[in-house]
């Protein structure tokens, strides 16, 4: 037959400790959760970063390809010589 246990009651402030430490596991654990959020969002702006330059990277190589462009269109046209791009004029090398 099994011995009946005999109840027992904690005291006041051992309830306490014991409230405070599941508060303070709460607490870490809640700011972890954000720690974690914060690194996600991190990692999305830096992913954003890299895409746009990417795209800039694109964009700036295609315009040096329209730059050669428009330049040998210019000097087969024109000849060799030096534009001013304010004014317009062109002087041609002799």
């Amino acid at each position: 037959m099994a011995k009946k246990s005999k109840e027992v009651k904690f005291t006041k402030k051992e309830i306490n400790s014991l409230q405070q430490l599941r508060s303070d596991y709460a607490n870490v654990e809640l700011s972890l959760g954000k720690l974690e959020i914060a690194r996600m969002q991190s990692e999305q702006q830096l992913d954003n970063i890299q895409n746009n330059k990417l795209r800039l990277e694109t964009q700036y190589t295609t315009l040096q390809r329209t730059e050669s462009q428009i330049v040998s269109e210019l000097t087969e046209k024109y000849g060799v010589g030096n534009l001013d791009i304010n004014t317009g004029k062109f002087t041609p090398v002799s």
